[in-house]
């Protein structure tokens, strides 16, 4: 894939959580997750893994606005966050494209929402259609790409509005072994270029190792009898060309899923 121009964020935010919790219901509730604490640097790309219902996506839907935290703080780029913004994009697995739109008009809704100029529209939209390779397929609706092109629009209509923080939950976890490991690696080169925070939500301890500069391990969730809560926070420092072959690799992965392997152990043994 040919390079482009640099798409670095203007302003990538730095997180910081304190004693976080989220109950469902009244005081007598479903306790999901409890005392959770991240700082992450403007920059960083974090991975958060563990085991079904630990409270990953819950941590990712409160960072996104879209769940009120029951306690503790919640800032991102020294703001408290209270609801949905342009600045936190979001990308799921379901991609979400409007399927009546194009790929470049699902590029430009953002920054049309936004009324920024067409000139810096068309300017955001040919970057970021191209800085994910679909520029052959601009004129394109969501019916006639596959899951892999689909997902890099996604990407790409998050970056148009160059967001402080990137948010991803399972964003690849629908695709082939084969597109997975394409779009990865076109994650990691477009987050280097960007600059922009990025928190990914993953089941895959191979993925968090290849992308992540850390990865958080969350365990227990309410199936569980005990709320989510991060086992531990593992640096990654590989560098940033990494090979799922290195023995330092694999050390790091190893090392997580005995992390992840423990707490299920754990878990059952409460039961």
């Amino acid at each position: 894939m040919p390079r482009i121009g640099r798409v670095r964020a203007t302003h990538p935010a730095a997180i910081t959580i304190s004693n976080l919790s989220k109950r469902y219901g009244n005081e007598s509730g479903v306790l999901a997750m409890d005392n959770v604490n991240l700082d992450i640097t403007a920059g960083e790309f974090v991975c958060v893994v563990g085991a079904s219902g630990c409270g990953k996506s819950t941590l990712l839907r409160i960072l996104a606005g879209f769940e009120d935290a029951t306690g503790g703080t919640l800032h991102v780029a020294d703001e408290p966050v209270t609801g949905p913004s342009p600045e936190r994009g979001v990308v799921f697995q379901d991609y979400g494209l409007f399927p009546w739109l194009t790929v470049q008009e699902n590029v430009a809704y953002g920054p049309k929402q936004a009324r920024l100029p067409a000139g810096q529209v068309a300017e955001r939209v040919n970057k970021f259609v191209a800085a994910v390779g679909l520029e052959r397929f601009a004129n394109r609706y969501p019916s006639e790409l596959s899951g892999g092109m689909q997902q890099r629009v996604a990407i790409a209509r998050v970056l148009a509005n160059s967001p402080a923080l990137m948010l991803m939950d399972e964003p690849f976890g629908a695709l082939d072994a084969l597109t997975r490991s394409s779009l990865q690696t076109e994650l990691k080169r477009i987050h280097q270029e960007s600059g922009t925070t990025i928190v990914f939500v993953t089941h895959s301890i191979e993925e968090a190792v290849f992308l992540a500069d850390r990865v958080v391990v969350m365990a227990g969730g309410a199936s569980h009898g005990m709320p989510g809560h991060i086992a531990e926070i593992v640096p990654v420092p590989l560098g940033k060309q990494r090979s799922v072959t290195d023995p330092e690799f694999n050390e790091i992965k190893k090392h997580i899923s005995q992390l992840v392997h423990k707490e299920l152990v754990g878990a059952a043994a409460v039961e």
